[in-house]
């Protein structure tokens, strides 16, 4: 099974370099809906599967515009707790930001969500998807979410970073009620569905 793992076109708050998570349920921007225009309409695709919030919904209607929409509940992105909506800069002397940026974004957000508890629950959510994906014998699996889901979906903090309306594509084995992503490849949308 092959799959691809696209991230939401930009928001306002992805503009500004916001922390834009779980609880920020904002529509693209002006730019997000030129980016999809420029990353092509895709009707082939019959299923596409999206996080519930509104960027992933929004991006997927408008690059799959024949698709079906599946909402996958625990997709959603990063809950950044007290530092959502906030940049970096107006977060420079706050002691717990710094904290958490020093330990590696490990540590908890206060009021948020850890890494592993994050990293947890999106792979708990993709693993249900391409084992029901499987069982329905699809050869092409197509999800639309954020960059934190990618990188989470690929083990990849850091070095697996998405820009929006682009993504990574990956080969699914599954063993028993083990999946695992293979040969992953970062990947623009006409890579993948022809342009």
């Amino acid at each position: 099974m092959r799959l691809v793992l696209i991230r939401h076109a930009a928001t306002a708050g992805n503009e500004a370099h916001r922390y834009v998570g779980k609880r920020t349920d904002e529509p693209l921007s002006a730019e997000g809906r030129r980016q999809c225009e420029r990353a092509g309409a895709y009707p082939s695709v019959d299923r596409v599967y999206v996080s519930p919030q509104l960027r992933a919904r929004q991006t997927a209607e408008l690059c799959f515009p024949l698709a079906r929409q599946v909402v996958v509940p625990g997709i959603e992105e990063f809950d950044f707790g007290v530092f959502e909506r906030r940049t970096g800069d107006e977060m420079a002397d706050d002691v717990r930001y710094r904290r958490w940026v020093e330990s590696g974004c490990v540590a908890p957000c206060p009021g948020g969500e850890t890494r592993d508890e994050f990293a947890r629950r999106t792979q708990d959510a993709l693993c249900q998807l391409l084992q029901d994906a499987a069982g329905r014998k699809e050869g092409l699996v197509v999800v639309v979410a954020h960059g934190g889901t990618i990188m989470a979906a690929l083990d990849g903090f850091y070095d697996k970073h998405a820009r929006n309306c682009e993504g990574y594509e990956a080969r699914v084995l599954i063993e028993g009620t083990r999946v695992r992503l293979v040969d992953d490849r970062p990947i623009l949308l006409a890579e993948c569905f022809g342009s």
